[in-house]
C-alpha cells in the first residue's frame, strides 16, 4: 500500500477532520471529493453516489421514523407508565429497581431500537428513581442504565440492524428474528448480575405494591405494551414491511400520547420533532458520507484486495469471525459505532460471503460488537450521556460497568461459536440461509 497515495491521503484527511470537530459524515464527504480531485475524476459523483444512495434506499426511512417514536414515547408518559408496571413484576425483589431498570430496557427494545433513546429518555428517571434516599451510588445506576440500554439495538426492532440490512442486503425481517435470542440471552445475564450484585452489597427491597393496585397499573400500561406486539405482529405476518411499521410504530406513539393518556403537550411534541430531526440528520449525513467514502473504497478496490490478503491467511469460518470480533472490538474503543457499521463492516462482508458465512449471523454478531463500543472508554457515547445525567466521574461509572461486560463478553463468544443461537428463530420462519 502507498502510504502517500491518494487513498491514504483521503483516510488521513477523514481523521484529522474528525479529530478537529468537523462531524464524521462531513469529514468523509470532503475527504472523498478530496481524492476525486487528486485522481481527475469527476468531483459531481461524490453528489451522485449521495443523492442515490439516500434517495433509492426506502429502507433508510425506518431511521428517522424509530427515532421519532422514540422521543413520543420519552416525551409522554408512556415511559413512565410503563416503569410503574415493571415496577409491580420484580420491584418487591431485592435489588428491585435495578431490576427494573433491566426489565424496562427489554420492553423498550420492542419500541424504539435505540440504545441513544433508552439512556436519554428512561436512563434519567431510572438515575432518580434509584439514588433517591441513597438506595445506590449514582455511579452505580449510571453504569446499570448504560450496560441495559445496549440491549435496545439487539432486540427487534433496531435502528443499527436497518443500517446493516443497508449495506449487506440482508433480509431486515430475518435480522430482526436473529436479534431476539441473543438480547434475551442478554438481558438474562445482566439480571442474574444484577441478582448478584443484590445480595452482596445487600440492595433494597422496595415496597410491595398493593394486590388491588395491580390491575390499575396494568391497564395504565397496557397500550404501552400492546406497542411491540402489533409492530413486530404486522412485520412477521406480513402485513406491512419494516419501513412501514416504523411509521405505524411513530402514528401509534402519537396516537396513545395525545389521545389516550392525553400527556404530549404542543411543545413537548414540538421539541420531540425537533430532537428527532437533529438525530435523524446527523444519522442521515453519516450514512451519506458513508455511501460517498464507500464509492471510494470500491474504485480503490479494497474489499478485494482485503479478502485475498485473508484468503492468503488460510483462515477458516471462525478464525475469521474471531478476528473480525477482536478488529471491531478495538474500533469501538475510539470510534462511533454507526461509523464503524456503514465504513469498516463493508470491507468484510465479501470475505464473508467468500466463507459462507451467513449474513443474517454475520450481522447480529457485527451488531453486538458495536454496541459494546457504546460502553467501552474512551468514547463510549453510552458513557458520557450517563456522566451528564448522573454527574458522577466516569471512571467510576467504568468501574461499575464491568461486571456487566464480561458478561456481554460471554454472550458475543456464544453467539460467535454457536450460529444455532442467532439463527434458530429465523430458521424456523422459513429461513433457509
Amino acid at each position: 500500500m502507498n502510504f502517500f497515495g491518494p487513498f491514504a491521503i483521503t483516510v488521513y484527511g477523514i481523521t484529522a477532520l474528525a479529530m478537529l470537530g468537523l462531524p464524521i459524515g462531513l469529514s468523509m464527504i470532503v475527504a472523498s471529493v478530496g481524492y476525486l480531485w487528486m485522481t481527475g475524476m469527476d468531483m459531481g459523483s461524490a453528489a451522485e453516489q449521495f443523492l442515490n444512495g439516500m434517495y433509492s434506499n426506502y429502507i433508510i426511512l425506518a431511521v428517522p421514523l424509530f427515532v421519532f417514536a422514540a422521543e413520543i414515547m420519552n416525551s409522554g408518559s408512556m415511559t413512565e407508565r410503563l416503569l410503574r408496571f415493571c415496577n409491580v413484576l420484580v420491584g418487591h425483589l431485592r435489588g428491585g429497581l435495578a431490576q427494573v431498570n433491566v426489565l424496562q430496557s427489554l420492553i423498550f427494545a420492542g419500541m424504539s431500537g435505540s440504545a441513544i433513546a433508552d439512556a436519554a429518555g428512561s436512563g434519567r428517571m431510572m438515575q432518580n428513581m434509584m439514588t433517591r434516599d441513597n438506595r445506590y451510588t449514582p455511579s452505580y445506576a449510571a453504569a446499570l442504565t448504560a450496560v441495559t440500554a445496549v440491549i435496545g439495538p439487539i432486540l427487534p426492532p433496531s435502528i443499527p440492524l436497518v443500517v446493516y440490512a443497508l449495506v449487506s442486503d440482508a433480509s431486515i425481517g430475518y435480522l430482526f428474528m436473529a436479534g431476539v435470542v441473543p438480547g434475551l440471552l442478554m438481558t438474562a445475564m445482566q439480571m442474574a448480575q444484577v441478582g448478584w450484585d443484590a445480595r452482596r452489597h445487600n440492595f433494597p427491597i422496595e415496597e410491595r405494591v398493593p394486590l388491588r393496585e395491580i390491575p390499575r397499573v396494568t391497564w395504565a400500561a397496557f397500550p404501552t405494551l400492546l406497542m411491540p406486539v402489533i409492530l413486530l405482529g404486522c412485520i412477521y405476518s406480513g402485513v406491512t414491511t419494516p419501513t412501514e411499521a416504523a411509521a405505524l410504530a411513530a402514528a401509534y406513539a402519537v396516537l396513545v400520547s395525545v389521545v389516550i393518556y392525553r400527556s404530549l403537550t404542543w411543545r413537548e411534541g414540538y421539541n420531540a420533532v425537533l430532537i428527532s430531526a437533529k438525530t435523524s440528520a446527523s444519522i442521515g449525513m453519516m450514512i451519506g458520507g458513508a455511501l460517498v467514502f464507500n464509492y471510494v473504497v470500491t474504485i480503490e478496490n479494497i474489499p478485494e484486495t482485503l479478502r485475498a490478503l485473508l484468503q492468503g491467511w488460510d483462515l477458516t469460518p471462525l478464525q475469521f469471525l474471531l478476528l473480525v470480533n477482536v478488529i471491531l472490538l478495538v474500533l469501538g474503543c475510539v470510534l462511533e459505532g454507526t461509523a464503524v457499521l456503514l465504513i469498516i463492516v463493508p470491507v468484510f462482508i465479501p470475505t464473508a460471503v467468500a466463507l459462507d458465512i451467513d449474513l443474517v449471523h454475520f450481522g447480529v454478531v457485527v451488531v453486538v460488537n458495536i454496541m459494546l463500543g457504546l460502553v467501552t472508554p474512551p468514547y463510549g457515547l453510552l458513557l458520557f450521556i450517563m456522566t451528564n445525567i448522573s454527574g458522577s466521574p466516569m471512571k467510576d461509572i467504568i468501574r461499575d460497568c464491568l461486571p456487566f461486560l464480561g458478561w456481554m463478553v460471554l454472550c458475543l463468544a456464544l453467539i460467535t461459536l454457536f450460529p444455532d443461537l442467532v439463527l434458530w428463530l429465523p430458521r424456523l420462519a422459513g429461513y433457509a440461509g
